[in-house]
């Protein structure tokens, strides 16, 4: 497993994000930040055990990544208000995240990348670990 690490290809197709080793979390970093410069804006996913680390995550990101916070959208339900596994789903277009209760996902961030003038540049990468930002 440790040599399928070696890229962002690697994690396709994992249910749940694996434990990476520094130098692991460095190389998909690295890896990382080439393919999404090729983007314009992005959606994150956070497949967590809990809303609040759900929404941790998806602060950490932001912050790494130099995203604007997105807010809740008020269609949504509180974060606080979800008890167990859930899903976040953020949008930069929108500027907006949703949490829904989801049992049986793995854990991980997904980020996909979106790029209308070069839809080459476009994929998506993950699941990375919770604390992968």
């Amino acid at each position: 497993m440790a040599d399928s690490l070696a890229s962002l290809q690697g994690l396709c197709g994992l249910r749940t994000a694996p434990e990476l080793s520094a130098e692991q979390a460095l190389s998909l970093r690295v890896e990382l930040d080439r393919q999404i410069a090729a983007c314009e804006w992005f959606t994150i996913g956070v497949m967590a055990p809990s809303a609040a680390e759900a929404v941790s995550a998806l602060r950490a990101a932001e912050v790494a990544l130099g995203w604007r916070p997105l807010e809740l959208d008020p269609a949504g339900a509180a974060p606080e208000a979800i008890a167990g596994p859930v899903f976040l789903k953020g949008n930069q277009n929108t500027g907006r995240f949703l949490v829904r209760s989801e049992a049986g996902l793995g854990q991980g961030i997904l980020l996909t990348g979106h790029n209308p003038v070069d839809p080459t540049a476009e994929n998506t990468w993950g699941p990375l670990p919770l604390h992968f930002f």
